[in-house]
């Protein structure tokens, strides 16, 4: 396991420890973080979200499939999914990775998968997120937004990671990104390794996204990059339809609040599913900043009880 060389000792070992952790306690320490196991949970995340002026955008998770039956079954989930937020008037959008569709068995399968989810949405007026995974599949999923955005999918969005030192000449022609400083680890030809050069990418990135006039979503729990965001948006003069802040389920609620009291869009992403002890040990082991977030957090939650 590598860690990336602003991880801290403490979160390092955290991470070490938790294949060790009981399940129970896992489940604990994650569930602030995921909406729970079924569908159900995850409306009903949506609609306290939504009732707090938050939109949401919904991940079943589960990306790990072995057969193009799975791959078919994982997009019906998310025919379910935008089923749902239809009948119950959410304001909320999907994200699929590509690998749960089907990529690393077969890109045409793929391909299919992902455009019926797309035509799904778009008959429903609502939007479909195409995640970015490792660097490793990043030339085959934009290859695959941009090919349905050509076709006329504009109901369609991709996800962009500012630590790839490859990104700011990916974004020409991109109209909807979501732009994340990315979570997986990577060799120093291909990603930025200090925190601040990190910093300086996503700041570049923005600033780009911005110029070219595509809708961006800043997805960011860092203050310094929030406050250069809000900089780059009174500047600009960027209205409230050009963009929108991004943040993970139960990561810095009360600063989500003072956004979307200051009359920002605030999007929250819940993902759900069976998969959930999977996904804790992934999210936490390929991010040791937050399971040393969340560990810190339970701990004060245990001292005030």
């Amino acid at each position: 396991m590598r860690f990336h060389p602003s991880v801290s000792l403490l979160d390092r070992a955290i991470v070490r420890l938790l294949p060790a952790v009981p399940k129970p306690v896992v489940r604990r320490l994650s569930f602030r973080y995921i909406a729970g196991p079924s569908l159900d949970d995850a409306i009903r995340v949506v609609e306290r979200l939504n009732g707090k002026g938050k939109l949401a955008t919904v991940d079943v998770l589960g990306e790990e499939i072995t057969s193009p039956d799975e791959a078919r079954a994982s997009a019906g989930q998310y025919h379910d999914v935008l089923a749902r937020i239809d009948e119950a008037g959410l304001d909320a959008n999907v994200s699929v990775k590509l690998t749960g569709l089907g990529l690393e068995l077969d890109q045409d399968l793929c391909r299919e998968n992902l455009e019926s989810v797309v035509r799904d949405a778009a008959a429903r007026g609502n939007f479909v997120r195409i995640d970015m995974e490792d660097s490793s599949l990043t030339d085959r999923t934009l290859e695959l937004y941009r090919e349905l955005r050509v076709e006329g999918h504009a109901n369609v969005g991709v996800v962009l990671q500012a630590y790839l030192r490859r990104t700011i000449s990916d974004l020409e022609g991109i109209e909807n990104a979501r732009l994340c400083k990315g979570i997986y680890v990577e060799p120093p030809e291909l990603a930025y390794q200090e925190f601040e050069a990190v910093r300086a990418s996503f700041i570049r990135c923005l600033e780009q996204l911005v110029a070219q006039g595509t809708y961006v979503g800043i997805a960011t729990h860092d203050e310094d990059l929030i406050g250069e965001a809000l900089r780059i948006i009174d500047e600009v003069g960027l209205t409230r339809g050009r963009y929108e802040f991004q943040m993970l389920l139960g990561v810095r609620p009360d600063r989500a609040d003072e956004l979307v009291t200051d009359g920002h869009r605030l999007r929250v992403y819940v993902p759900y599913g069976q998969h959930w002890y999977e996904y804790s040990l992934r999210r936490l082991q390929e991010n040791p900043k937050l399971a040393g977030y969340v560990a810190a957090d339970t701990v004060g939650r245990a001292l005030r009880r």
